[in-house]
């Protein structure tokens, strides 16, 4: 039985990424670089210090990864404090509820910063409902290694065998499955462009799923 569930943030619980392309891409075109449809795709997963880090040896730039770390997202922070159409996707703040009444444990691992995380949590009152706030920034390597969902299974009340992980995006799922964690994969248009083949099972409507049919997910050894 599902005891725990570890949550993705972006493309699962909220849509940050229209502000984070927006962001990035301000900052792109500040330091003269041109990162294609097809690189930024890649770095979906990605936390923000390994997405500058790949792109400083790409391009040879001379700004340090913390000073433009701290650039984008001061763009990100003043876009998210204006952007007044950002919502949580839809059924999802109903099922967080219903899962959390049901007595389940819920875990967000995030490839964001603890930052935008807690801006995330703070505006939509989510922090109420989740034990655990884990953030890719604690980590040397982003997903698809499978370093934070590790770190999140190992902070669950139950074994990782009673965990299942949510995600959206090609390397989350990599993660998760790199993790040996339950994969339960979320197909929307915001993830359209990401594979979700190895994911255990897959969804598209947060409102066809509630704390009854998770608890039964199959699990894996």
């Amino acid at each position: 039985m599902i005891q725990t569930v570890i949550f993705d943030m972006d493309g699962v619980i909220v849509d940050t990424e229209p502000v984070h392309r927006y962001a990035y891409y301000q900052l792109f075109d500040e330091l003269n670089i041109t990162v294609s449809e097809e690189m930024y795709t890649s770095f979906t997963g990605f936390s923000t210090r390994n997405t500058f880090q790949f792109l400083k040896n790409q391009f040879n730039l001379q700004q340090e990864v913390e000073h433009l770390i701290q650039e984008k997202r001061n763009r990100f922070n003043d876009a998210f404090d204006t952007k007044e159409d950002l919502t949580l996707l839809d059924g999802v703040e109903n099922l967080i509820k219903d899962l959390h009444q049901n007595g389940m444990q819920l875990i967000v691992a995030s490839s964001a910063s603890k930052v935008t995380i807690d801006r995330v949590f703070t505006r939509f009152s989510l922090h109420q409902y989740f034990s655990h706030i884990v953030s890719g920034e604690d980590f040397p390597q982003s997903k698809p290694h499978p370093a934070i969902f590790e770190h999140a299974a190992s902070l669950s009340t139950a074994p990782k065998e009673n965990c299942i992980v949510i995600e959206d995006s090609t390397n989350g799922v990599k993660a998760a499955n790199a993790a040996g964690i339950f994969c339960v994969g979320y197909q929307s248009f915001h993830s359209k462009d990401q594979d979700l083949v190895t994911a255990d099972i897959v969804i598209n409507d947060f409102n066809a799923i509630n704390a009854k049919t998770v608890s039964n997910f199959g699990f894996k050894l």
